[in-house]
């Protein structure tokens, strides 16, 4: 069958390329002498006025032709759309953005044009559609063809189908041509229907110079010489699938293959002076193949997986079905220069694109609001995938920080709920955010601990299973979860969850019955974190649930206001200190109350914080928590103790706790061994030392510093210029010489001066460590020579985490005139490209002496920076939210609210503006409120020096 489909396919393209005789390869804006004539569009006007496409013509199957000449920066194509129409028309409407369409026709099921002319082509730019105009009706229950010519440069930038350059050693710059296409960016390489619900078969045709190979979802059938001695690669037809899937690349790079147990064909691609550090990711990617397959219990579909590292790569990857592209970065691994946390990264990155295979590409979500459904579960799934396959690289450890992350956002007034509007491509690109990724991630591991493992996995199971090569949202998920045992295929009896069969329910939470579409529509369909205040009276534990914010006291006017209507079924669990069992109970009301009885001396609610949820103890329980970690830290899980220390501090910034509080909750610290929860006590010291650095409180700063380094001495000391031990211990020797080397500590900044002189003398031939190099680098960064020769280090590295160890040393100069320059290189876009632009403006921002140069570099550059990396991309956001992120002054606060006013039609499409107002919001908030009470602290702790 497969061979007789593609004969037919094959004659399908001659007879109507035999038809419309254009040679491909030339521009299709000037098509040859002997065209149809086009037919007169009269007074027509495009006939449809909604963001959204019709429904009533279904694309079955596309036939796509390319040729991206690589010499002219330009492509051309042409694609033929086996369309079903469902109403009658005379419009075809489908999406196409900056492409010239040269010709379109329409023929009928037997080939047959239905006008003898070009048929007229209606552009509404505004929507980035375009109308095709049939002066013979299309009927209902009819299937057609749609055949389109179109071209278009290859654009620079990092979607559609653009242009990457990469330079060898020798200095050659050599141009290869990548696509990326989601969200809505398949319509800028050809006309489609650009929606994720339009799925569809691809079958795709590249033509290329023989020096280049061609890549795409499916393997090659077949190479044909065609016109010019152009070569044309074949591939099968795909699977059916969304159009943000689809991908093609030509270039000139190198592979390294392998095959998993199902016979699935891995391969890296990478340029070629770069293949020896594909290795890895050969090896990780061959083992999350197998992994999921085992997992979801369902086989890989296609017969391939390429991953290729793109040298011009904006976001971190994309899971393109069966060529998933990536940051060279997040795909190669070159354990000389590498760190172990490179290599973590590499993994996450590669099991998340590989989680997508099934979570996104096999289930899609029917629509952008619904996001979640495919970036919330790879994420959680990197670290379930991880976690089985890579256990040495302790990835559990950093599940707390995703969530610590999702509730920092989520905290403030501007966060949005998971399933959000979304419609226009600025508000769909919005969506790829903190709330879709570590939220969704965040509630997914609550429900996986609240349903149990067991049930978690079957339910996703089912979901794949039911959905598979369909779309889903939300509602979907909780029926997959919690089984209505209506459905043949799985009548077990076993999980009946839902509200018509509650009563019949063989599972029970805490004897509970148990809604959980009802339970999960409160995480899901409102923003924000909920607070659970905890209240101790005899033998009872008195609960009440608020809205957490971090921007807004009870005591404040609009504080009713901001709490009105919101409520959370919360699965609470507990442990206290006469028990080893994990108690639970699920929190559906306002205020509620559980039995501990009285022989209780503590109690900590969310144990292992499995739930997404902030507890505040009231009446001496903080009290009584502090003393457990200063007498007896280990009777609580390491998670539990860093727990604690995220909400105490958080509490602060809401007003619930005074900072001395939570001050001395860390001071048990010092006997503190396990990474985790010293780095959230030492990143929290890190980050106000480093927010009033900005300030330039010199005393204080003097204190503070002291402080630091004299309460964490012995952590210090411990500390080798090595790469030996555990995942666990190399990270926190990275953090904590970091900060000591940044505190100006003697013999961290004497430790790093020497290797980095070495490192000079060698010629760079020298192997620094790898989890000490950018603190090596940054040392060394501080004088003119050592500047400038990282610099040039910087222009020659083949090695991407090399480049970007060097890029955080740079910006740590406090020579404000090398800043000056590095935002001039980033700008330019040669030697610091223009994807590491982002990172760039945030790293000087993180300088004391360069956060209000990062800021007015914005200001002054912002329709050039808009014009390189996207209004609604996260570059931007990430620029808006991190310049400003430390800004504490009431000045800096009207400042920006007056530059974002400026460019308010801008500003308005986008959220990141009112984040980043809510945040500075906040910084001045804190600043008001604790820093005389730091002040008062930091008096009362002195140290000699």
């Amino acid at each position: 069958m497969a061979v007789v489909r593609l004969l037919v396919l094959s004659l399908l393209h001659a007879y109507v390329l035999g038809l419309q005789p254009t040679i491909i390869s030339q521009q299709a804006s000037n098509p040859p002498h002997g065209e149809q004539s086009p037919l007169e569009t009269g007074n027509l006007s495009f006939p449809w006025s909604r963001l959204r496409l019709p429904r009533y013509i279904i694309p079955l199957h596309y036939h796509i032709l390319v040729h991206p000449n690589l010499t002219s920066l330009r492509f051309t194509g042409s694609v033929t759309i086996q369309i079903d129409v469902q109403n009658n028309t005379n419009w075809v409407v489908l999406h196409s953005k900056d492409l010239q369409i040269s010709k379109a026709t329409i023929l009928d099921q037997n080939l047959a044009h239905l006008s003898e002319q070009v048929l007229p082509c209606l552009h509404n730019p505004a929507h980035e559609q375009i109308g095709i105009f049939s002066p013979r009706v299309l009927n209902s229950g009819q299937k057609y063809f749609l055949y389109i010519e179109f071209g278009a440069e290859l654009v620079e930038g990092f979607h559609g189908f653009y242009r990457s350059t990469y330079r060898t050693s020798s200095g050659e710059r050599r141009t290869l041509a990548s696509t990326h296409f989601e969200p809505t960016s398949a319509r800028m390489a050809f006309p489609c229907f650009d929606e994720p619900s339009f799925k569809a078969n691809f079958s795709v045709r590249i033509r290329r110079s023989p020096e280049y190979i061609s890549l795409s979802n499916m393997p090659i059938v077949k190479t044909v010489e065609v016109d010019s001695g152009l070569l044309e690669d074949q591939y099968s037809a795909s699977v059916k699938m969304s159009t943000y899937l689809v991908a093609f690349v030509v270039c000139d790079f190198k592979s390294v293959t392998a095959t998993t147990s199902s016979g699935v064909q891995v391969s890296i691609y990478a340029d070629p002076e770069k293949w020896s550090q594909t290795h890895y990711a050969l090896e990780v990617a061959v083992k999350m193949l197998d992994f999921y397959e085992e997992y979801f219990n369902i086989f890989y579909p296609l017969p391939k997986q390429d991953l290729i590292a793109i040298p011009d790569f904006q976001s971190g990857a994309m899971e393109n079905w069966g060529l998933t592209t990536y940051r060279e970065i997040s795909l190669l691994y070159d354990p000389h220069v590498s760190s172990v946390s490179d290599k973590l990264w590499v993994t996450m990155v590669i099991g998340h694109e590989l989680a997508h295979q099934w979570f996104g590409n096999l289930v899609t979500m029917k629509w952008w609001n619904d996001i979640w459904l495919n970036e919330g579960f790879a994420r959680y799934m990197e670290y379930i995938a991880v976690e089985a396959t890579y256990p040495e690289l302790q990835v559990e450890e950093y599940l707390l920080h995703t969530c610590f992350a999702a509730f920092g956002h989520d905290s403030l007034n501007s966060s949005r709920p998971i399933s959000s509007p979304a419609e226009s491509p600025t508000h769909i690109n919005e969506m790829f955010d903190t709330v879709s990724y570590d939220k969704g991630a965040c509630i997914l591991h609550m429900l996986r601990h609240f349903l149990s493992e067991e049930v978690f996995q079957s339910g996703l199971v089912r979901y794949l299973r039911k959905y598979s090569y369909r779309n889903a949202q939300n509602q979907d998920l909780w029926d997959s979860l919690t089984n209505t045992c209506s459905e043949e295929d799985f009548v077990s009896g076993k999980h009946c969850y839902n509200r018509e069969q509650s009563h019949k329910n063989s599972y029970l939470f805490a004897g509970e019955h148990l809604d959980l579409t009802t339970m999960m529509n409160t995480w899901t369909l409102q923003k924000g974190v909920p607070l659970v205040i905890v209240k101790r009276v005899g033998p009872r534990l008195f609960l009440k649930q608020v809205r957490f914010l971090r921007t807004a006291l009870p005591s404040d006017p609009n504080w009713s206001t901001l709490q009105h209507g919101y409520l959370w079924h919360i699965p609470l669990t507990y442990k206290v200190d006469t028990s080893s069992t994990i108690h639970k109970h699920l929190m559906t009301t306002h205020t509620d109350s559980v039995y501990v009885g009285e022989e209780v001396s503590w109690v900590k609610v969310n144990a292992d914080m499995t739930g997404y949820y902030v507890v505040h103890y009231e009446d001496g329980g903080w009290e009584a928590l502090a003393k457990l970690l200063r007498e007896n830290h280990t009777a609580l899980s390491y998670k539990d103790r860093t727990h604690l220390i995220h909400n105490a501090f958080q509490l602060v910034t809401a007003g619930y706790l005074p900072l001395n509080k939570a001050l001395d909750i860390i001071g048990y610290l010092q006997v503190e061994t396990h990474t985790v929860p010293l780095l959230q006590g030492l990143g929290y010291l890190e980050f106000f030392y480093r927010v009033n650095e900005k300030r330039g409180d010199v005393e204080l700063l003097h204190k503070f510093r002291m402080h630091i380094l004299h309460f964490f001495r012995g952590v210090i000391d411990q500390q080798t210029w090595s790469d030996e031990g555990s995942m666990s211990t190399r990270r926190l020797r990275s953090e904590v010489l970091s900060l000591a080397c940044h505190l100006d500590d003697p013999p961290c900044v004497e430790g790093a001066r020497r290797r980095f002189e070495d490192w000079l003398q060698s010629n760079g031939s020298l192997k620094l460590p790898t989890d000490v190099t950018d603190t090596v680098y940054a040392i060394g960064a501080q004088d003119d020579h050592g500047w400038a020769s990282l610099l040039h280090v910087y222009e020659i590295s083949q090695s991407a985490a090399q480049k970007n160890k060097i890029l955080f040393a740079l910006t740590s100069s406090r020579d404000t005139s090398k800043l000056y320059r590095l935002l001039d290189l980033g700008l330019e876009g040669q030697v610091i490209r223009t994807q590491d632009l982002s990172t760039l403006i945030l790293l000087v921002a993180r300088n004391p002496k360069g956060h209000h140069i990062a800021w007015h570099f914005v200001k002054k550059n912002w329709s050039k920076l808009v014009e390189k990396l996207q209004l609604s991309s996260t570059s931007i956001r990430h620029i808006l939210v991190g310049t400003t992120g430390q800004f504490t002054y009431p000045e800096e606060y009207t400042e920006v609210k007056l530059f974002f006013e400026s460019i308010r039609e801008q500003a308005s499409q986008l959220r990141a503006p009112q984040i980043a107002l809510d945040n500075m919001q906040k910084n001045i908030l804190w600043m008001q409120r604790n820093l005389q009470t730091l002040k008062n602290w930091l008096n009362e702790r002195t140290y000699g020096g």
